[in-house]
């Protein structure tokens, strides 16, 4: 059983689906208004109304599940991605982001990439002890992982589980770059660590940071924390030496994109130094839950928003071509390229991601062998 697949009686417990046709089946402080059926699954339900349920479906609870895997760095050869390995303590991630590119992955797991992945985890209880045994192999040659590219390391189950503390734990004592992305003032609770790394230029911290607008935002990502507290994180983290970038992500045409200067111009006066920006993806299932997202929340501004991204993908609603996918092309891709550039100019921040330390790397325990 290779690493992605929990097992049988995890891909086959508990399936709560329901088609994205139908009577939506959301629940309050989720992201996703309904739990398709993943892509490989041989057989689809569709919900409807039968005229006996007329009470708002119950609260959907999270649950947690361990996943054993042989190893925990992910390489990639991305010509369009600005390191070569990354890392991720969980699977599946509670703030709900409806945009999240990574909702795709549960099908794998034979579970919905709607609600299924914001509400049923997966937890890497080996990931510090697999990291080290990695870094410490013979050849291993640093250079930065990048930690949370598809999960957030800070979501809600990492106050309990300490995935992330642990993880960090190894990169410290080895002396490793990291470029961390999150969106939770979680990040705040490890500062000791990030601190002592940052002395070393060991670290990067991305706030992801899509609007302003703390309505819109519980809409959006229903159990990450308010931008305002967000915020705060970058102030709290630049006091304290640690280099923070903030990423524009994922700029939504007809929703977000306005906020861009005025974003970008909060994060500058809370110790943002750095840029990252990206164009709303759709990739796979994300698509129609995104769809299903506008039509429940902001109906009036859907076609309008599908209308601008299908501008800027050549015609469809999803480009997974490299070098377009986070961009785009076309007049509207490139006017919003040019507001972020000529606004972080105006600001004086720094753009895309640091150059890190890699040149005082020692494996774990190596600092046994002087005994």
């Amino acid at each position: 059983m290779g690493e992605g697949d929990p097992g049988p009686a995890a891909r086959l417990a508990d399936r709560r689906l329901a088609g994205s046709t139908g009577r939506p089946e959301g629940r309050r402080g989720r992201g996703a208004t309904a739990n398709p059926a993943g892509r490989y699954e041989a057989a689809e339900r569709e919900a409807f109304d039968d005229g006996w349920e007329s009470d708002a479906p119950a609260p959907l609870r999270t649950e947690v599940r361990p996943e054993r895997t042989a190893s925990v760095i992910t390489r990639n050869t991305s010509p369009d991605i600005p390191f070569d390995r990354s890392l991720n303590p969980y699977r599946g991630c509670e703030h709900g982001c409806i945009y999240c590119y990574a909702r795709p992955t549960h099908a794998y797991l034979g579970l919905s990439p709607g609600l299924d992945f914001e509400s049923r985890l997966f937890t890497k209880p080996d990931a510090a002890r697999l990291l080290a045994r990695e870094l410490g192999a013979r050849g291993y040659r640093p250079e930065t992982i990048a930690l949370g590219t598809a999960t957030d390391p800070y979501q809600p189950i990492e106050r309990e589980h300490r995935l992330t503390r642990a993880v960090l734990e190894v990169l410290a004592e080895a002396r490793h770059p990291v470029g961390l992305t999150t969106k939770s003032d979680l990040v705040l609770r490890d500062l000791d660590l990030l601190a002592g790394m940052a002395e070393r230029n060991l670290i990067l911290v991305a706030i992801s940071l899509p609007t302003l607008d703390p309505r819109l935002s519980r809409r959006l990502d229903p159990r990450a924390p308010r931008p305002d507290r967000r915020l705060a994180a970058m102030r709290t983290l630049s006091d304290a030496g640690v280099p923070v970038m903030v990423n524009v992500s994922p700029i939504i045409p007809g929703l977000t994109d306005h906020e861009i200067e005025g974003l970008l111009e909060a994060a500058r006066a809370h110790g943002a130094s750095r840029i990252g920006h990206a164009l709303l993806r759709l990739p796979g299932e994300v698509k129609d839950l995104v769809a299903d997202w506008f039509a429940e929340h902001y109906p009036e501004r859907r076609e309008r928003a599908l209308a601008l991204l299908r501008q800027a993908r050549g015609g469809q609603e999803n480009d997974s071509r490299f070098t377009h996918r986070f961009r785009g092309e076309g007049p509207y891709a490139e006017m919003i390229g040019q507001r972020v550039r000529l606004a972080g100019r105006r600001l004086g921040y720094e753009f895309g991601r640091m150059a890190l330390n890699t040149e005082d790397f020692r494996p774990p325990g190596a600092q046994l062998d002087l005994f």
